[in-house]
């Protein structure tokens, strides 16, 4: 059996080592330089992460979090969905399930040869890519704009550490109970897709920032004109600077009775001059209101999504063991 499952399912194994084997070149090569980089200007990050932002370190750090996203959309459409589907969709299942070997032990094989690579490939992967950003991410993320990207953002959170594992997992077995329950390869890819892409967005905007309670803190500041034009807030105070690497949930102007503070229509602002409106608003007791997870929190939420990706990968499995001996 195990055989079989692996002369079935050789192809793709073989393409995700040769994808392995290429992104170990790039980026084992390249983060030599970096590294290299980081020895020399780590002291000061600002220097460092300026080097860092020419030549072709910007394209591979994007690069990689685009192929860590794409990496497990692919292994459920193109490794789970046809698994079952395939065997579904050309009768061929009949002989299978009338050998020695019972549905239900030919789907664990299966189950567990397809998914264990999925999980090697994402992990392997993963720590290849945590490893070449760790000098950007001990230097506060890479610069974007005004700010930083540092790994605990949501866009970045999902393509480093354990994460990726418990997503590959999840999209195989996404992709097997879809090939299952609608026994045709083409329908089974497209919900796999779908399906996956919704949950990768859910995660972080539904579910990630409740799984612990967040942390707070609100303090006083100043606005002007110039900055409410700059900032759009009248924010004084970068929060990602003064946490690095935390993940800032919300970050707002708020006034003394705790509403999120808009630039009223007073004659000061409207008609006046500036130095008149700046001195309206000095007048008033603004605050700024940071709701946050710390950095001390990014292994926590490492192992807390990477369990809710697995919890549902573990019981997908269940269905399908249970779907698969009704099939006719």
């Amino acid at each position: 059996m195990t055989w079989l499952t692996w002369r079935q399912s050789r192809i793709q194994f073989v393409a995700a080592a040769l994808a392995l084997a290429v992104l170990a070149l790039v980026y084992g090569l390249t983060g030599s330089g970096l590294n290299h980089l980081y020895g020399l200007y780590g002291a000061h990050p600002a220097v460092f992460l300026a080097q860092v932002r020419t030549g072709r370190y910007p394209l591979l750090y994007f690069a990689g979090g685009a192929i860590m996203y794409l990496a497990p959309l692919v292994i459920g459409a193109f490794w789970g969905a046809p698994l079952v589907a395939r065997e579904l969709e050309a009768g061929t299942h009949r002989l299978a399930w009338n050998q020695s070997v019972t549905r239900t032990r030919w789907l664990v094989m299966k189950l567990a040869i397809g998914g264990g690579a999925a999980m090697l490939f994402a992990g392997l992967a993963s720590l290849l890519l945590t490893w070449w950003a760790g000098p950007i991410d001990r230097a506060g993320g890479f610069p974007l704009g005004t700010s930083q990207l540092s790994k605990f953002q949501p866009i970045v959170f999902g393509t480093r550490g354990i994460v990726p594992v418990g997503a590959a997992a999840l999209a195989f077995t996404i992709g097997v109970c879809a090939g299952l329950l609608l026994r045709r390869v083409i329908p089974a890819m497209a919900v796999t897709l779908g399906l996956f892409a919704a949950l990768l967005v859910a995660m972080p905007l539904t579910v990630s920032p409740h799984l612990i309670t967040p942390a707070q803190y609100t303090r006083p500041v100043t606005a002007s004109l110039t900055t409410m034009a700059v900032s759009g807030n009248g924010q004084l105070n970068d929060p990602v600077k003064d946490m690095p690497g935390g993940w800032i949930l919300t970050d707002q102007i708020i006034t003394k009775s705790g509403s999120v503070f808009v630039l009223p229509d007073v004659p000061a602002c409207q008609t006046g001059t500036q130095a008149q409106c700046d001195a309206w608003l000095a007048a008033q007791p603004l605050r700024q209101h940071v709701v946050y997870q710390p950095a001390s929190r990014y292994w926590a939420y490492q192992i807390l999504e990477t369990s809710i990706w697995l919890a549902i990968a573990a019981a997908l499995s269940a269905l399908c063991l249970r779907r698969i001996r009704s099939v006719q």
